[in-house]
């Protein structure tokens, strides 16, 4: 699965990379959560942000435990889970990234964080399907789900999972209406490993509310409660 990423960089450089406009303000995220209300760019309106909630919105999610699970699906079942189908053919996003985290476990109770970028560590996008709801109050809510696949030769020994980045040539493709099944199902591989490296983290990274830019600086493999490891 995928349950955290980062987006650091400024809203001039998301404005440039995606080709589209950012109303609101933005400021750099570096520890980027499941319930929280994001940047992403839809099929319905590609050429300006909008900010949908990442999984379930905080107030669904405060009486449901479980939500918390509901932040990707998987890219093999997509065009066949009937929870999906309908996104999947309706309702693509592209969601903004410039990294992703996933933790190595280290024998049974010791687990390592690390992060995943482009070589470059430049802008990229997750696939994504979106949403829209009417929660108690008659209030529309809109929320986002990340797309995973099998993982590359990088990813593969630190989980089973990654999610689905998408080849820039791809992007505007993923949010064409006319885009056949074939050709959107043909984007949703690993990324190339070749174009990827990774580091691992402090395990600051595990605690949500630290947002801030020291979880991304490269450290020597530590686990979660600090002490380091000997397995790179």
């Amino acid at each position: 699965m995928c349950g955290r990423y980062s987006l650091n960089k400024s809203k001039i450089e998301l404005e440039e990379r995606f080709q589209a406009e950012m109303l609101g303000d933005f400021k750099p995220r570096f520890n980027i959560a499941p319930t929280q209300l994001l940047p992403v760019l839809t099929s319905d309106s590609p050429k300006g942000f909008s900010f949908f909630y990442w999984g379930i919105t905080p107030d669904f999610a405060k009486n449901k435990p479980v939500s918390q699970k509901l932040i990707n699906a998987r890219a093999e079942t997509i065009n066949q889970k009937i929870s999906f189908k309908s996104s999947f053919e309706k309702r693509r996003c592209l969601i903004p990234a410039d990294g992703f985290f996933e933790w190595k476990r280290i024998g049974k109770k010791t687990k390592t964080p690390y992060r995943f970028t482009l070589a470059d560590e430049s802008l990229f996008s997750f696939a994504g399907i979106w949403e829209e709801y009417e929660n108690d109050k008659g209030e529309l809510n809109h929320t986002f789900l990340i797309l995973t696949t099998e993982p590359n030769g990088l990813v593969k020994d630190i989980h089973d999972r990654m999610p689905v980045i998408l080849k820039k040539e791809d992007e505007k493709k993923w949010l064409d209406s006319y885009s056949s099944e074939k050709e959107l199902l043909e984007m949703l591989l690993p990324y190339q490993t070749s174009e990827m490296i990774s580091y691992s983290v402090s395990p600051l990274v595990n605690t949500v509310s630290n947002d801030t830019a020291s979880v991304l600086r490269k450290t020597s493999p530590m686990d979660q409660f600090g002490n380091y490891t000997l397995f790179g």
